[in-house]
């Protein structure tokens, strides 16, 4: 999906990323907050700091490939009125939190090439990186593989015995993410496409209402 950057281009990225992650876990911690667990509140986890966010290889990684992880938010789901229903939501909360900030950055970038808003060159890259690592992060987090989102955002919809399924094979799904992210990311992409389609014509949608 992204070829490897230059220089620039990541050293840019890095700001980009942080608040993108930031927003990302920061979602987590608040919904989950609003079912009732206070644990991510406690540990520090509804803030934009990415400080205690970061995963360093899931940083660098989405740097170099597109695709990365944060610092997972440890919650409780005994504390939700319904647990079930509730890690799903909080799952879901942290790509819906990038695609509305992927959002905002594609009107931002509608109005700078409208009226030519912003000269400087690298200030543009970033706002247009700003963009596609929200978008990226949210795509990938939405893969029905453990412990991304979208393997807990069944949780909404699924049986009993898939959550039963999903606790006891999450390592195994671990792996096969990483070793996929590291040594083929080309099959992530291929993946991915579908709902990267999807993603990016909803938010092009979404900026055409802007006049």
């Amino acid at each position: 999906m992204m070829a490897v950057p230059s220089i620039i281009t990541m050293l840019l990225r890095i700001p980009v990323l942080l608040f993108a992650i930031s927003v990302h876990e920061s979602a987590h911690g608040l919904v989950a907050y609003l079912q009732g667990d206070d644990l991510p509140k406690r540990q520090g986890r509804i803030t934009l700091n990415p400080l205690p966010h970061i995963d360093l290889f899931g940083a660098i990684a989405l740097i170099l490939f597109g695709f990365g992880w944060a610092k997972p938010v440890v919650t409780d789901p005994t504390r939700y009125r319904n647990p079930k229903v509730g890690m799903g939501l909080t799952a879901l909360a942290g790509p819906v939190a990038n695609i509305l900030s992927a959002i905002v950055f594609a009107i931002v970038l509608k109005y700078i090439d409208k009226y030519n808003l912003i000269t400087n060159r690298y200030l543009q890259i970033m706002i247009q990186e700003a963009y596609l690592i929200n978008v990226y992060l949210a795509i990938f987090n939405l893969l029905p593989i453990p412990p991304l989102d979208g393997s807990k955002i069944l949780f909404i919809f699924a049986p009993n015995r898939y959550v039963e399924f999903y606790y006891r094979y999450e390592v195994v799904g671990q792996i096969i993410l990483i070793a996929c992210i590291f040594f083929a990311p080309f099959l992530l992409s291929y993946v991915l496409q579908p709902i990267a389609y999807f993603i990016f014509n909803f938010i092009d949608f979404i900026v055409m209402l802007f006049p």
